[in-house]
């Protein structure tokens, strides 16, 4: 029955790229247009097998990076679903800063499905997104990273906490900022509020893009601080950028 409505409903208001606004012939996994998920550059080896980060050239083996050499990272492994640029870029402005939920449920789904190709998420006993304050809550109206770890969640029956990590400084936004002052921005902003439901646990934190890392790890080390066994990260982009200067940062213009 839910087909049937389904199929009704594309007859009566066809289907649209999210990005582009173009019809769809058909509702697909990647619901963008074939000319925009060509603009989706998925993150394939050869890759820091800890960190994720990808190595420009196409052949190779995967291999620790220099940063991952020199310093082991807190979590135990990071992997992002592609390069965030293009389509991709634009659908998470879209959805990060001009509000469109559908956008994220979408996003959310492909990002389901990335991380069901990477791992058996029965290992994950927690899946935790990467908190906003209360202030950034209230101005932007939902969490993105709440929007995606839901989906994720949701998909594997695991179970989700939204209350235990929180972020108790509000910071400036990441986007401004070089690599340095991303670091010093975040550093102290997270507490667990509740240490009794993150002790041994296996977490997956989700959030929608890894840029320097800096957010990410933070939360990491929160976590590790109340006796989580270990922690994983899951995001749907990674900006791969030079000297800490994000590519994106001329699109992202929050609204508040």
């Amino acid at each position: 029955m839910q087909g049937i409505l389904a199929g009704v409903a594309d007859l009566i208001f066809p289907p649209r790229c999210p990005v582009c606004g173009a019809f769809l012939a058909e509702r697909t996994a990647i619901p963008f247009c074939s000319t925009c998920r060509t603009g989706i550059r998925f993150i394939v080896s050869p890759l820091c097998p800890r960190c994720g980060l990808p190595f420009p050239a196409p052949e190779g083996v995967d291999h620790l990076c220099g940063n991952c050499l020199s310093r082991e990272p807190p979590y135990a492994i990071a992997r992002a679903m592609a390069y965030y640029e293009g389509t991709l870029l634009k659908a998470i402005h879209l959805f990060k800063y001009r509000g469109q939920r559908g956008i994220g449920e979408a996003l959310g789904q492909m990002l389901a499905d990335f991380a069901g190709s990477l791992w058996d998420l029965r290992v994950f006993t927690l899946i935790v997104p990467v908190p906003l304050h209360r202030k950034r809550l209230r101005s932007r109206g939902f969490n993105q990273a709440v929007i995606l770890a839901r989906e994720v969640a949701k998909r594997f029956s695991r179970p989700l906490d939204l209350v235990s990590l929180r972020r108790s400084t509000a910071t400036a936004p990441q986007v401004n900022l070089g690599r340095e002052a991303r670091l010093a921005n975040v550093r102290g902003a997270f507490v667990v509020s509740r240490p009794e439901r993150i002790d041994g646990q296996r977490i997956l934190l989700v959030d929608d893009v890894y840029t320097t890392g800096g957010t990410l790890m933070e939360c990491t080390g929160t976590l590790l601080g109340a006796k989580a066994d270990s922690v994983a990260l899951l995001t749907l982009a990674r900006a791969v950028h030079d000297g800490g200067c994000d590519p994106a940062r001329a699109l992202e213009t929050p609204l508040a």
